[in-house]
């Protein structure tokens, strides 16, 4: 499946633009709420980001959009409020004509998602939180997050590592994180947001505790978080799960906090499950050819086909090498290539 591409519009949400793309035409809407940062457009740019999203659109109407203050959105000359952030969703919903939606939160976004399905219940369909939180720092009752003067010391060195993207890199080394990723990424931070704007909504988020209030969630939920992530510990998503009534709690493997990074179908697949109730994609594949393959065997392709080692391929992938000599034969019996140096030589060709 080709990575799609939508046209970026703009909602008004008082007096303020928000920029939102609108991809897919499924039976239902999905709103993806993005963490404290994003860019609708540049994230197509990065392909792993761009089939995460056009899966999502592959079952759904995905709607996305930038929060205020981020990204194609209104630049603010200050953070916005969280109640401010929490209704540009509304907002979106409003200028797409979405009366009810599914909401993808993920990191800050399902804090947001949190609110607006407490404030506007007959609006959401159902609500799934990816690597999020109910209380972003620790407290005397919450042992998981940073101390506040240890975020501050990380704070007061945003403005030099910003350029560069180190800033995220240096507390959240990733296997899957290859150089052409990690200059994307600094990309993607410079163009989201400033220094200064995203230093203040970390701030801001310091000061959330929507503990009080899980009780009171009266829709669907899902609860995804990887294991071993190194910027939103998991003890935060177990801590969702067990305060939000008849949550259904999916702990995956992997250490990644970036949903596009590590095994993304394991995500897609929890997500559509949940909001269809099986997996009812239609699949569209012959036997043979590039259409034939899953969308972990076009992973393998694509990086075989650059010339990585099934290793390689498995440390990016979190896979087993076992597990990837294993795709790589059903991909050279699908696209009829007797060996890697073929499929490299042929991969325009076949379409990899």
């Amino acid at each position: 499946m080709g990575a799609m591409r939508a046209e970026t519009k703009y909602a008004k949400s008082g007096d303020v633009s928000i920029a939102y793309q609108v991809v897919g035409d499924g039976p239902f809407d999905l709103v993806l709420v993005p963490g404290f940062l994003s860019h609708i457009e540049l994230a197509w740019e990065e392909p792993r980001l761009a089939r995460f999203l056009t899966e999502l659109a592959s079952f759904s109407r995905l709607i996305r959009f930038d929060k205020r203050g981020t990204g194609m959105s209104d630049p603010m000359p200050a953070a916005p409020s969280i109640a401010e952030r929490m209704d540009d969703i509304r907002a979106v919903m409003d200028a797409t004509g979405s009366q009810r939606a599914a909401l993808f939160g993920t990191s800050e976004g399902g804090t947001l998602s949190l609110l607006f399905a407490l404030a506007h219940p007959e609006r959401t369909r159902a609500l799934i939180l990816y690597a999020s939180w109910a209380r972003r720092v620790a407290g005397p009752d919450y042992p998981w997050g940073p101390e506040r003067a240890q975020l501050e010391v990380g704070l007061s060195r945003m403005d030099a590592a910003w350029a560069n993207g180190e800033w995220w890199d240096r507390s959240n080394p990733s296997p899957n994180d290859d150089e052409r990723h990690r200059e994307w990424w600094a990309r993607y931070l410079r163009t989201a947001a400033s220094p200064m704007m995203a230093r203040d909504v970390i701030r801001m988020n310091a000061e959330i505790d929507l503990r009080d209030r899980l009780s009171s969630m009266s829709v669907p939920t899902l609860i995804l978080h990887r294991a071993g992530d190194t910027w939103i510990e998991v003890g935060h998503g177990r801590y969702l799960a067990e305060n939000i009534p008849g949550a259904k709690y999916v702990e995956l493997p992997g250490a990644d906090h970036r949903a596009w990074l590590g095994d993304t179908d394991v995500i897609v697949s929890e997500v559509e499950t949940f909001l269809l109730g099986r997996q009812q994609r239609p699949r569209r594949r012959s036997d043979l050819g590039a259409s034939a393959l899953s969308r972990r065997e076009r992973q393998v392709a694509v990086m075989a086909a650059r010339g990585q080692t099934a290793p390689e391929i498995a440390r990016q992938l979190s896979l087993s090498a076992r597990t990837v000599e294993t795709h790589l034969s059903s991909i050279y019996t699908k696209l009829g290539v007797r060996s890697k140096s073929e499929l490299i030589r042929r991969s325009r060709e076949l379409g990899v």
